[in-house]
């Protein structure tokens, strides 16, 4: 018996099916990955574009009022050129009846003529402001997706509607305190660079009016003691952007100077939990980053123009 055992062991062919399978089976495993990752990166892509989506209408929505304004001020100039037309019938009219004389008559065909390059001057400047409301509809979602570009492949995220971005309290100082701890500084000098190149760079700065650091805290304590824990906080940041050591360079920093603001809020404004009235604590302790535009200075010189009061200017100062 030993030896037929022998003798059939001798002849049986080595088994390849165990390796084979533990082949198909890692194969089969990288193929899963890879089909994850994929759908990872699709849903983000997704995300992304839907975002971009969302600012896209929000931007149309305001291009659209600008266009009915626009309409509503060529209407009028349409109808102060009929105005203008029935006026020179008329002058027609009386001359013909009334034999003006050749002075008269000058001073009538004067008028006219002022009248006229005013109506081309005003069509000019209609044009202008058209441009311009263009320019000042997109500046903000302009920023705004640039930051986010600049922050695409960063933790920090920029907020879609107002281009803010937000530090934790909790990140940046230890409990009750507002002196920067040595990690938070190694962060700082990562992203603070980043969003003030974009806010500082040639094409935006003139239409920035304020660059804002803004501290919050929790509801714990009073509202004075926090109030100055929360400004103590922002001006800490805000300090430390001011630091030539910090990333920013000394002309980027004189610009930030003319246009920077320190807020301390307490508790005034609060982050709740998502459908809830209760205080989200740690979210509410917090610094925020964030920029206003000269949206009124805008307004207020288009307004002009549509008002027959002067000429945009290029650029706001």
């Amino acid at each position: 018996m030993k030896n037929n055992r022998r003798k059939r062991a001798a002849f049986e062919e080595p088994s390849y099916w165990q390796s084979f399978s533990d082949m198909m089976s890692a194969l089969l495993l990288i193929f899963i990955l890879i089909i994850a990752i994929t759908l990872a990166i699709y849903r983000q892509k997704t995300t992304d574009l839907e975002r971009t989506q969302v600012e896209l209408n929000a931007a149309q929505a305001d291009l659209e009022t600008a266009r009915e304004n626009l309409e509503q001020s060529r209407l009028e100039i349409e109808a102060y050129n009929k105005e203008l037309e029935a006026s020179l019938s008329e002058l027609q009219l009386a001359y013909d009846q009334a034999a003006l004389t050749k002075e008269e008559l000058d001073t009538a065909y004067q008028q006219i003529a002022d009248a006229q390059l005013n109506l081309v001057n005003a069509q000019k400047e209609l044009a202008d402001t058209k441009s311009q409301l263009q320019d000042i509809v997109g500046i903000r979602t302009d920023i705004i997706g640039e930051l986010q570009e600049r922050f695409s492949n960063s933790s920090m995220e920029v907020d879609a509607q107002t281009g803010s971005i937000t530090f934790s309290s909790d990140v940046l100082f230890r409990y009750n305190s507002a002196v920067l701890t040595e990690e938070s500084q190694t962060s700082l000098r990562e992203i603070i660079p980043l969003y003030l190149d974009v806010l500082l760079q040639d094409n935006y700065r003139p239409y920035i009016a304020e660059i804002i650091i803004e501290g919050h805290t929790d509801t714990d304590g009073g509202y004075e003691s926090n109030m100055n824990l929360s400004f103590n906080r922002a001006n800490a940041v805000a300090k430390f952007c001011l630091n030539p050591q910090n990333g920013l360079t000394e002309d980027k920093i004189g610009q930030l100077q003319s246009l920077l603001t320190v807020n301390g809020r307490s508790y005034s404004s609060p982050v709740y939990m998502a459908g809830t009235s209760e205080v989200d604590m740690a979210a509410s302790r917090r610094v925020e980053i964030k920029f206003r535009l000269k949206e009124d200075e805008m307004i207020n010189r288009i307004s002009q123009v549509l008002n027959g009061e002067g000429e945009v200017q290029e650029n706001p100062q």
